[in-house]
């Protein structure tokens, strides 16, 4: 089972930027992708239907805001829009798919950079997603969670760790989840793969042009499995050469 997570920021953007050609190169079995900013009608989705996956969106109700999608080759057993949790159903943050044994979940974490409020609001969805999580796991042992997690762990995981430690998505108390959240059983797989890779980010920001080119960014988004699927972990990787958005596609690759 071949998985790509992807916060492509905005679905028909990244269309526009070669997002379809790029499928076309068969990257993954199941595309997960993040903050697709459209629902399935707004999008070409039988372009993408065309390639032979099943497509599934679960869209914010704010238009050309936040939303999940999972593209998939392989059939689904079950697919659940949302988490039943208001406002991040409101807000179209997670989308599950069931494949036998194994239980994907793409969640697009809150991010807490426009102010006090959001981040006030992001530690809450943190707690909530958790305690999901762990209630699934009563019922559900296999379960993949993909997503931009908007959160960089560790010094390793961000180009510049002194000047960014009061920035969003590099406070300690995020950061302590995150730790908090492995602790739980939950296995990074890229750190898992590849321990000590530096300069491996996944999100650059669009404020400064040469950011990208320079390589000056941040690993935020991951692909974490229980620790039942710890010996299926073939491989895992990061894509930075694939440039339809801010951030780039991620990827892992599990037996099944």
């Amino acid at each position: 089972m071949r998985i790509i997570s992807y916060n492509v920021n905005g679905i028909r953007a990244a269309i526009k930027k070669g997002f379809i050609d790029w499928l076309k190169t068969d990257p993954a079995d199941i595309i997960c992708l993040q903050e697709t900013k459209a629902t399935k009608e707004d999008a070409d989705y039988k372009a993408i239907e065309a390639l032979g996956y099943e497509t599934y969106w679960f869209s914010a109700q704010k238009k050309g805001y936040s939303g999940v999608a999972i593209f998939t080759k392989i059939r689904a057993d079950l697919i659940v829009c949302g988490s039943s949790i208001e406002q991040s159903d409101f807000e179209g943050r997670v989308i599950r798919a069931d494949f036998g044994n194994i239980t994907l979940v793409n969640a697009y974490f809150p991010s807490g950079t426009s102010g006090e409020e959001r981040q006030t609001y992001k530690y809450q969805w943190l707690d909530e997603f958790l305690d999901y999580l762990q209630n699934l796991r009563a019922t559900r042992l296999n379960i993949i969670v993909t997503g931009d997690y908007n959160i960089a762990h560790h010094p390793i995981d961000i180009h510049d760790p002194k000047g960014n430690k009061n920035s969003s998505g590099f406070l300690l108390e995020e950061r302590a989840w995150l730790s908090k959240f492995h602790q739980h059983g939950w296995i990074d797989t890229f750190r898992h793969v590849n321990p000590d890779k530096k300069d491996s980010y996944s999100w650059w920001s669009q404020r400064f042009p040469t950011v990208r080119q320079q390589n000056k960014g941040w690993r935020i988004d991951y692909i974490s499995v229980t620790d039942s699927l710890q010996e299926a972990i073939v491989d895992a990787a990061i894509y930075p050469d694939v440039k339809h958005s801010d951030h780039c596609p991620i990827y892992l690759e599990v037996s099944e």
